[in-house]
């Protein structure tokens, strides 16, 4: 059975960092497109960063650039999202996203990921 569960989420003052995990399980891909979406109140759910596994090739929100940081730990199955200098727009519930046996080819909208996790919530405070 395929299960993705986050970690990482919390509270956290604008400018700090913040390091969120997610444990991927039961896959057996050889390659796949990772990424990681939020979803503030009213809003789209939106993609953050995406990372073509095994080759870490890597794409970004315009919002993630220079702040965040992808990355994908293979000997422990799990993707990482690392945020940096937050901001209170920054606040959403984030959410890990896999589409396995597939490239990127780009940040991908929702539509493109077939397993999700449950998120896990990031609240930045002014």
């Amino acid at each position: 059975q395929v299960q993705l569960v986050e970690s990482g989420g919390g509270t956290v003052q604008a400018g700090g960092s913040q390091r969120l995990a997610c444990v991927d399980s039961g896959y057996g891909f050889r390659s796949a497109c990772m990424a990681w979406f939020r979803q503030a109140p009213g809003k789209e759910r939106e993609g953050v960063a995406s990372i073509y596994h095994p080759g870490r090739t890597t794409y970004y929100a315009d919002s993630a650039k220079g702040r965040f940081t992808i990355s994908r730990d293979n000997a422990k199955n799990t993707l990482y999202l690392q945020m940096n200098s937050l901001k209170p727009e920054d606040t959403a519930m984030y959410y890990c996203a896999v589409r396995a046996d597939s490239g990127c080819g780009g940040l991908r909208d929702r539509s493109y990921f077939t397993d999700w996790g449950r998120g896990t919530q990031v609240t930045v405070s002014s």
